[in-house]
């Protein structure tokens, strides 16, 4: 597949010698949705922004949609749409002003019908004539997108779009996400909610430490990194596990009414029916058990603990 975006041995270090990116090498295909996840100060933001032009890399490539992001600016941040996480918008414009006037910021031709379209899409149509002032801060959050929507970019940055803002803002967001793929848009977002990685995105990127440590589509990082939680409710506290279970690596939950093990769901030997034996022979009598696949958010977390 085509990719729209092409880094190539990319580091950025600044001038007090932080090493913010790390020869990162990516390819992000035409049309799809990929979530970049990480920590605070894990180069999300940087990347994103070396993408775009903002911050200029020490060594490396980048292209978007074939022009060189360093040596044909212009072309490839025509591209592009993007949408940061601090506000950066004229409080005493109208919010019509705003988006219409970024759409000439990127030479494009008036297009009423366009601003029009984004403006009822992000539910900002009836403040049309609201100068930002006046906007709550989901509203304000609402225009930030109009903007970087305004130029109908093929390319779209959502970093942290939904961070601190209501619930309707966040279902009006994803449903315009959608549609956009739909018509072929590139989309890249970071986002605190692993959850929304989980439901939009096609492929995942994990970045720790300036170091992009994985980067998979969401069905084969389930496949390959997830694993199930076996749940077993004791019909009596404990206070220690027993010896006798310590082949199965099992936990004792903090107030001793629970036992958790961990098993790999494509071993051919989960260990389950071993372990569930051992407990009767032992005297471990369990009033109920439960079983939970890992979830996106188990398994970042899991990487991220084992690269510390």
């Amino acid at each position: 597949m085509r990719s729209a975006i092409e880094i190539r041995n990319l580091h950025k270090t600044y001038a007090g010698g932080f090493e913010a990116l790390k020869n990162i090498n990516l390819d992000i295909e035409a049309g799809e949705i990929f979530a970049l996840l990480g920590p605070n100060g894990a180069g999300k933001t940087t990347l994103i922004s070396a993408i775009c032009g903002i911050v200029t890399p020490t060594s490396g490539t980048i292209t978007a949609g074939g022009h060189d992001i360093q040596k044909n600016y212009r072309h490839a941040r025509a591209l592009i749409g993007l949408v940061p996480q601090e506000m950066s918008i004229d409080m005493f414009e109208t919010v019509w002003d705003v988006v219409s006037f970024s759409r000439g910021l990127f030479g494009m031709s008036p297009n009423p019908a366009h601003i029009e379209q984004v403006l009822k899409d992000l539910s900002l149509w009836d403040k049309r004539k609201s100068k930002l002032m006046e906007l709550s801060g989901g509203m304000k959050r609402r225009v930030m997108i109009a903007k970087a929507l305004s130029h109908e970019p093929q390319i779209l940055f959502l970093d942290e779009p939904t961070a601190g803002v209501d619930v309707e803002l966040r279902r009006d967001m994803w449903e315009m996400v959608r549609k956009m793929r739909a018509r072929g848009v590139t989309i890249i977002l970071t986002t605190h909610y692993i959850e929304e990685a989980e439901e939009m995105a096609d492929r995942i990127g994990v970045i720790l430490k300036g170091e992009l440590i994985l980067v998979e589509r969401k069905p084969d990082l389930m496949k390959k990194l997830g694993k199930k939680k076996l749940t077993l409710q004791l019909q009596d506290r404990m206070e220690t596990v027993p010896d006798g279970l310590s082949e199965w690596n099992v936990e004792l939950n903090d107030d001793g009414t629970e036992l958790e093990y961990a098993f790999d769901i494509h071993d051919e030997r989960t260990g389950v029916p071993s372990l569930l034996r051992r407990m009767t022979e032992l005297g471990v009598a369990f009033r109920d058990l439960n079983t939970q696949t890992s979830s996106l958010e188990d398994i970042f977390v899991d990487l991220v603990h084992q690269k510390d």
